[in-house]
């Protein structure tokens, strides 16, 4: 199968424009709430890949919108693309844990940053591991199978991060 050419958040913004047309503000509003709990994109990542994207031909733009804001819509190549990505071997995971980097240094950390550090950590795989089981949660409620399988890994991930954590070294 040949490369598509075009990067993971390429693709992610491709498959959201399957919905609709989208600003970019929408965009990151549909990958925040679609795509966040496994897969993080920031707005300047969105903002360089959508005229690249409609450069080559896979998007079009739309009529300027309020405050400038300007809509893409997917074309039929960008279809095609999209699918030709999904049939792409998805390729290795890039792990990038600001925690377990820290962790990592622990020697040179004190007591009291390591504890700090542990605390936040935490809260926020707390926090997100009870939104992934309430979107997991609504996503099967609505049929949507393959969102909640997507989900779910989030789930599992958030579990395995606090139980990690559990058994990280304080000192």
């Amino acid at each position: 199968m040949p490369d598509t050419q075009i990067n993971p958040t390429a693709a992610a913004l491709l498959g959201l424009l399957h919905e609709g047309p989208m600003t970019g503000g929408q965009l990151m509003a549909a990958a925040e709430r679609r795509l966040g709990p496994y897969w993080s994109m920031t707005r300047s990542q969105v903002y360089r890949e959508l005229p690249v994207l409609a450069e080559m031909g896979f998007v079009r733009l739309g009529k300027p919108g309020p405050r400038s804001s300007q809509p893409y819509a997917l074309t039929a190549s960008g279809k095609r693309a999209f699918s030709r990505w999904l049939a792409e071997a998805p390729g290795r995971d890039a792990i990038r844990n600001p925690v377990a980097l820290r962790v990592a240094f622990g020697q040179q950390s004190s007591g009291t940053q390591l504890k700090s550090l542990y605390v936040g950590a935490n809260e926020y795989h707390s926090e997100a591991l009870a939104m992934a089981r309430e979107q997991a949660k609504e996503a099967k409620k609505a049929g949507d199978q393959y969102g909640a399988a997507a989900l779910e890994f989030a789930v599992a991930y958030h579990k395995a991060a606090l139980s990690w954590l559990k058994a990280a070294p304080a000192s």
